[in-house]
């Protein structure tokens, strides 16, 4: 499954760049929070399927959580081609792609 248009109009939609950055500013100075935090203040992804969440893993390669469990983030991945020892994304480095901000593109 590809990244559509409807689906990054979603998530446009949904959550704005200021609504990160405000969260980011109540996070008080000798204290820290995690992304998972963060995307559960944002709210839920209100379309868990078509906007492929369950692509996002943990930085190093564990699967991580997903609003159907754990499990069922495995197996969708495992139906997209990606392979798993031990719990975590076998050839990680060859499977992960990185977010470039604004370049419309992934890095390989």
């Amino acid at each position: 499954m590809r990244t559509t248009k409807d689906s990054k109009n979603i998530i446009k939609k949904s959550i704005k760049d200021s609504d990160v950055y405000d969260l980011l500013l109540q996070i008080p100075a000798g204290k820290v929070s995690t992304y998972g935090d963060l995307a559960k203040a944002l709210g839920k992804n209100p379309n868990p399927i078509k906007v492929p969440c369950h692509r996002v893993v943990m930085s190093d390669g564990k699967v991580g959580g997903y609003f159907y469990g754990s499990d069922k983030k495995k197996e969708l991945l495992e139906k997209e081609g990606i392979s798993f020892t031990n719990g975590i994304v076998s050839n990680f480095k060859n499977v992960r792609s990185v977010i470039i901000k604004n370049a419309n593109k992934l890095q390989s």
